[in-house]
């Protein structure tokens, strides 16, 4: 470690800059949202697509499914399971749309989720729950301030019923950028039979990811956010005890032909004729933060994103919804932001201000009827790229 650059050292992290490409005078601090993938990876992605377009048939039956499982056994290594857990989707809500559709739901069941679980995830569980029956989603309402993982816990089960089936929670929240304690809520989960499911496509590479160790019964990911791998490419994990109930939304051979497939993850290898170069550039994402160090990926984000943190709160007065500790935020920074007054902008006109303005693309986001900005920390940033996004936010608040 002592031959690692210190956090916030922006002139020993500079060059890591040069690795993205985007458009002059774009200050980008989103990545949380739609994570651009640097060049070396966009260059991976052209190879395997060139392979593809010039000759698919050498390409579909001879060097697809080998360069899938190598793809696969890679992610698995990172992500801390067995490759036979593991299958690619498009993108965790492709994943989580699986196992709405595998999950087993009578009349009566009620799904739980927490009321700062991503939109598109109610969205999903609710119409399985429609076509259940009478099936429910329930929502449990979690601290307005965090300071414990028993409080979280305490909430959360607050609102289990003895008709709780599912529990589905985001290893880090979307509009609010908090790393929850899943150990201490899965152990509770557990403790009165309710299956969990995992939201996580902020936590791959944000934060040190052990799934197995989780012990949950499914988790769902995208690629394309703090990894930096090619948009269209995320992964679907099942827990052994659930695996022979989940198939894929899109049934097509599985395997290629003539291969049956005779496991649940055969299933989901061959979807059809589609461009499956997102998912075999993985590898070339992951090699590009190995040679960063994640451990020393993980310290610089987390500085920059503290950094902003401290210099938004300050100019704002009103305190984060979390301790200032790598145990609840980690690239991500969130900070409240005092209500719209009367003429103000709203959520929306602030951040198309902020781009329109100043150059600066970051999320202004409303949660239960609160505004809070939410800001994106990677190796391309650095604190001038803050210091501008908070002389751009004092100018448009007052």
């Amino acid at each position: 470690m002592s031959d690692l650059p210190a956090p916030d050292d922006d002139a020993a992290w500079a060059h890591w800059r040069s690795s993205w490409r985007f458009p002059d005078g774009v200050t980008y601090l989103n990545h949380g949202s739609f994570g651009p993938p640097p060049l070396a990876v966009r260059e991976a992605r052209r190879t395997w697509m060139e392979r593809l377009d010039d000759q698919p048939m050498d390409f579909f039956v001879r060097q697809f499914e080998p360069a899938w499982f190598a793809a696969r056994r890679r992610l698995a290594q990172l992500v801390g399971t067995g490759e036979a857990n593991l299958v690619f989707v498009e993108n965790a809500t492709a994943g989580m749309n699986v196992v709405a559709d595998s999950f087993p739901l009578s009349p009566g069941d009620e799904v739980l989720l927490t009321d700062h679980e991503y939109g598109a995830v109610k969205r999903i569980w609710q119409r399985a729950c429609r076509r259940a029956g009478t099936a429910e989603t329930k929502f449990a309402t979690l601290p307005e301030q965090f300071t414990s993982a028993e409080q979280v816990v305490a909430a959360i089960l607050g609102s289990c019923t003895p008709v709780t089936r599912l529990l589905v929670v985001s290893h880090i929240t979307s509009p609010t950028a908090i790393i929850m304690p899943l150990p201490e809520i899965y152990r509770a989960a557990r403790e009165r039979g309710i299956a969990m499911c995992v939201d996580g496509p902020h936590a791959i590479a944000q934060i040190e990811l052990a799934i197995d160790a989780l012990d949950c019964d499914y988790y769902t990911a995208s690629c394309h956010k703090w990894l930096s791998a090619p948009f269209g490419s995320g992964f679907l994990y099942v827990h052994p005890r659930r695996q022979e109930s989940v198939g894929p939304v899109v049934l097509s051979w599985g395997r290629v032909s003539p291969t049956a497939p005779r496991r649940w993850d055969d299933e989901f290898v061959w979807s059809g004729t589609r461009d499956p170069s997102a998912f075999l550039t993985v590898p070339a994402a992951i090699e590009i933060l190995e040679e960063v160090g994640f451990e020393a990926f993980r310290a610089r984000t987390h500085a920059l994103a503290r950094y902003a943190r401290e210099r938004i709160a300050g100019l704002v007065g009103l305190e984060p919804l979390v301790p200032d500790s790598r145990q609840w935020y980690g690239s991500m920074a969130h900070v409240p932001l005092a209500p719209t007054k009367s003429g103000g902008l709203d959520a929306r006109e602030l951040q198309s201000a902020l781009w329109r303005d100043y150059g600066i693309e970051v999320p202004i986001v409303e949660h239960n009827g609160r505004r809070a900005i939410r800001v994106s920390c990677h190796l391309y940033n650095d604190r001038r790229d803050i210091d501008r996004l908070v002389e751009a936010l004092g100018k448009l608040l007052r």
